[in-house]
């Protein structure tokens, strides 16, 4: 029965699109979707139009439980831009072209939207999958052929990683921190990128960052009266997380002038603001290096954070997921723990939490789900607290576990695979390097546009000075007016941008986040569309 219904409403929204639209109209498919039916459409087709429609579903499902009235308001309050109504648009523009070839502008849809990377056509590194491989299908390594199918280093490290797993299962679970030979891999590759010390039972294995730092929040948030001091801009998981927990976010202003520095000035004004209003802050968020801001702290910037968050007895929580992301030779990542352990800073001295993920840096393994957290800095009893939040999730997947260890312990020099290791790498990171700096001359070229460096990070976040009379057309539209040019620049050219107001930026300014990472060949494609339409957006508003 669900078949022959998926099968009728398949024939009949087909049947609607060759009554109710022509292949070479270029008009935008969410206005196509709701615009009214001819006189001449047949009933079947307005009967989906009018499934098609919001206010159409609205009251079809008017008697269920589960109503916008009654919804819990904390979920109506969260928003996450990256994957909004823009990029929402932009899927169904895709469809249209595959299902209807020039019927817009454009012959794709590129996103540089969310950072993605194998979406846009980098390859794994192949380390990494030979290991996974290997360990998903362990029979494979007593086959004469895997000799010559894969490395050698390879298929030394499945068979270490196999050891670790209670009974080689990589289906089965693990213990809810992870695998503890995986996380005595982690601490190892900590030591070696910081110099000091680390715990594997400091670390809990995570699907991704984004878990972990929901862990933090629903440990820290309480009521509305806890507060978390985030950046402006600011990756939206934040915001999210801190409104689905019911906390209050504090804003503190990166400063664009001087390239979206962090200045503690900044930090220690809004505090006293916050407290003032009777909210009780619990923790500080820094992104380093940033997101949307792409800007890396120095070392120096770094200590004067570590002592603010000292002095205030605030938790820091450091989102080093894009530490491998640095593209000028004058600026260097430096982990929060390495800083404060520099400082001389103890155990009881600082509660620090460091979050990191497979999904970004040079590897890119969003799909896989893997991350971890480095606890330091908090009682017995506050981690055993963190340990039951993480064990209500039972364990976080296993391929994203094993990902993790890799990441932090790659191939080294003499192993088989470092050579094309150190390539693939290479190359993914060189890339970026050029990649970012053809889309930054190209936004600082461009009319009322200005933009700073991406020092590191996957992101460029450019200014937009608007003509008054686009932002008045925004206000007509109901809209932000960095989303009125992001949606007039999807539907001009397919290019997939997320507008400033997602992220969060000083009133009065307008921005968007644009990836860097669409293929090489890409860019210019990126570049020309973008700065065409550009021009015409401007000419049409600049009287």
């Amino acid at each position: 029965m669900r078949r022959f219904v998926a099968d009728k409403a398949k024939y009949l929204i087909n049947r609607t699109r060759t009554t109710c639209s022509s292949p070479s109209t270029s008009t935008s498919l969410l206005h196509r979707l709701t615009s009214s039916p001819s006189p001449s459409s047949s009933s079947k087709s307005a009967g989906v139009l009018r499934f098609l429609s919001t206010d159409s579903m609205a009251s079809d499902y008017s008697s269920t439980p589960v109503t916008l009235n009654n919804v819990n308001p904390k979920v109506l309050k969260c928003e996450y831009a990256v994957r909004g109504e823009i990029v929402n648009v932009a899927q169904k523009l895709q469809q249209d072209l595959k299902e209807n070839p020039g019927s817009h502008p454009f012959d794709e849809i590129l996103y540089c939207n969310i950072g993605n990377p194998q979406s846009l056509a980098q390859q794994p590194i192949t380390f990494f999958r030979e290991v996974l491989a290997l360990c998903d299908h362990p029979l494979i390594l007593d086959k004469s052929e895997t000799q010559g199918l894969f490395s050698a280093d390879s298929i030394e490290r499945a068979f270490q990683i196999l050891d670790q797993i209670p009974g080689r299962a990589t289906g089965a679970y693990s213990h809810s921190q992870g695998i503890k030979g995986l996380r005595d891999t982690i601490a190892s590759g900590i030591e070696a990128r910081d110099g000091f010390p680390a715990d594997p039972n400091d670390i809990f294995l995570t699907d991704g960052a984004s878990p972990a730092v929901h862990m933090m929040m629903q440990l820290l948030i309480g009521s509305e009266n806890d507060g978390i001091l985030c950046p402006i801009p600011q990756y939206p998981l934040y915001s999210a997380s801190i409104a689905l927990h019911g906390g209050s976010l504090v804003p503190y202003y990166l400063d664009e002038e001087t390239g979206w520095g962090l200045e503690v000035s900044e930090l220690e004004n809004q505090l006293k603001d916050a407290k003032s209003k009777g909210i009780n802050v619990r923790a500080l968020v820094v992104i380093n290096p940033g997101n949307p801001t792409g800007q890396v702290l120095a070392e120096a910037n770094q200590r004067e954070i570590v002592e603010f968050c000292k002095k205030e007895g605030l938790v820091l929580l450091a989102d080093e997921v894009y530490q491998e992301n640095v593209y000028v030779p004058e600026k260097q990542f430096h982990s929060f723990k390495k800083v404060a352990r520099s400082m001389g800073l103890g155990e009881k001295d600082l509660s620090l939490v460091s979050f990191q993920s497979v999904s970004k840096g040079f590897y890119g393994e969003c799909g896989k789900r893997g991350g971890y957290m480095e606890v330091t800095g908090f009682s017995p009893e506050i981690r055993e607290q963190i340990y039951k939040v993480a064990s209500v999730n039972l364990c976080s997947n296993i391929s994203g576990q094993i990902l993790a260890s890799l990441v932090m312990s790659p191939p080294k020099v003499g192993d088989e695979s470092y050579e094309s290791f150190a390539a693939e790498k290479e190359g993914i990171l060189s890339s970026l390097t050029r990649r970012a700096k053809t889309l930054e001359d190209a936004f600082n070229s461009l009319e009322g546009v200005t933009c700073n460096k991406a020092e590191g990070a996957m992101y460029l976040f450019p200014r937009i000075n608007l003509p008054d009379k686009a932002i008045k057309a925004a206000e007509e539209a109901k809209t932000a007016p960095d989303a009125f040019y992001a949606k007039r620049l999807l539907n001009a050219t397919g290019i997939v941008v997320v507008p400033g107001s997602g992220f969060g930026q000083r009133p009065g300014t307008w921005h968007f986040r644009c990836t860097i990472l669409p293929q090489e060949d890409k860019i210019p494609a990126i570049v020309s569309r973008l700065t065409e339409f550009h021009k015409q957006f401007m000419d049409e508003f600049r009287g």
